[in-house]
């Protein structure tokens, strides 16, 4: 018996997805819930699983096709898989590009191993005992149409000597050419590059930049961050400190809270702040509701449940929709100072940047503190220099004196 495997239920406000990816190819045995493609929406990534134990019969939307709820992706022909049937092509496929990475990474070490790969290469590939199909797969026939190669003068490693895109990797790495590789945008990345181009394009978007002395707030992780986890599960970070100060920032600056519609200005009376999150697919930003109302646990967990979903692709658009306010964090990755863009339609952005100790005049004496330069991107149309410089100025105070700031004084 034939079952359809269709396009699910999609989020609310989205009307279409693209096919990102297939996990399995026409002929494959699959079985029951296994994650069969995935689709791509604006935001989330979303997994459709086998409906039935079989063969995947065919495929009726090949990725980069774009699809709507309940539409035909393929047939499964239901009927039991052997518990040791796996799928080889895809397992030889993976190792061996697993081992072309290797080699390249290796680098000079291995040169002569590649010169005696490239020597093997230019030999026919010997005739598979079993008289299966040796064609290169889909991926390596692509490869060697963009190098000029006869994949017949590479040797494949995949089952019945196919020649993988790992095997034709190898190859032209042995033989000094440079591949090219062209990959069509995901619908994540060209949702984001449209937003931010869009927010360049609409607001008037000013950087006002203030520098803070961590020192109080590490004294506190210092003493405190062992019994904190111990009790909450959960690290204690910097974020939660920055959310809880920009929070009281926002408290006494509400402009910054603030956005644009239409002819109107929309007042918040309530914080929900994104938190920007790198993955794989892109940069994504979950909202912790009601953040100025949370504890700094509290705040922590949080950022680490969106963090985990989404770098698993298990954020939902429902995580991503509604924040009034946004902070980024390139610290981590090393920035000491950048002009954060805004998350429309938001009006203003916190950007948090790497620690460094500097030598700073403190009461009349130079000492060496854990400094960091924040700054805040914000649209001028509404928000006037003052007010930005007075939120940087509460968000630096409130950091300095943080005891101060969690006790509420």
């Amino acid at each position: 018996m034939s079952t359809e495997v269709k396009v699910p239920t999609l989020p609310e406000s989205v009307s279409d997805a693209t096919v990102a990816k297939w996990h399995k190819k026409a002929g494959d045995t699959v079985r029951r819930d296994e994650n069969l493609v995935d689709l791509e929406t604006d935001k989330v990534v979303l997994e459709v699983p086998a409906p039935a134990d079989g063969v995947l019969e065919s495929i009726s939307a090949e990725e980069g096709d774009t699809v709507t709820a309940d539409q035909v992706l393929g047939a499964i022909e239901e009927g039991e898989v052997p518990e040791d049937d796996q799928d080889g092509d895809d397992a030889d496929d993976a190792k061996s590009e697993a081992d072309a990475k290797d080699a390249e990474a290796n680098g000079g070490d291995n040169q002569k191993d590649a010169d005696k790969d490239s020597d093997r290469a230019s030999s026919p590939a010997p005739a598979s005992s079993s008289g299966g199909d040796a064609r290169p797969s889909p991926s390596a026939r692509k490869l060697a149409a963009e190098n000029e190669i006869d994949p017949s003068s590479v040797e494949g490693t995949g089952r019945d000597g196919r020649v993988t895109k790992g095997d034709m990797l190898k190859h032209i790495s042995g033989g000094g050419s440079r591949p090219v590789e062209r990959v069509k945008m995901s619908r994540l990345r060209s949702r984001i590059a449209e937003r931010m181009k869009e927010a360049q394009n609409t607001a008037a978007i000013l950087t006002s930049f203030n520098e803070v002395d961590l020192h109080e707030v590490m004294q506190i992780r210092s003493k405190y961050k062992d019994a904190f986890q111990k009790k909450h599960d959960v690290k204690l970070g910097f974020m939660s400190f920055f959310v809880k100060a920009a929070c009281e920032a926002l408290d006494k600056h509400p402009v910054v809270n603030a956005a644009i519609e239409g002819d109107e200005i929309v007042y918040h009376g309530y914080q929900d702040v994104g938190i920007a999150v790198s993955t794989d697919r892109g940069l994504m930003v979950p909202v912790l509701r009601n953040a100025g109302q949370l504890s700094l646990a509290e705040i922590e967990s949080q950022i680490a449940h969106y963090a985990d979903k989404a770098r698993a692709g298990k954020i939902e658009l429902e995580d991503l929709q509604g924040g009034t306010f946004s902070i980024t964090n390139g610290g981590v990755f090393g920035s000491l100072l950048s002009t954060p863009l805004l998350n429309a339609p938001q009006s203003a952005i916190l950007g948090m940047h790497t620690i460094k100790e500097r030598p700073v005049a403190i009461d009349g004496e130079i000492v060496v503190r854990p400094m960091m330069y924040i700054a805040l991107s914000y649209d001028h149309r509404i928000i006037d220099g003052k007010d930005a410089v007075q939120f940087l100025v509460a968000v630096k105070e409130a950091l300095e004196d943080p005891a101060r700031m969690l006790l509420g004084l």
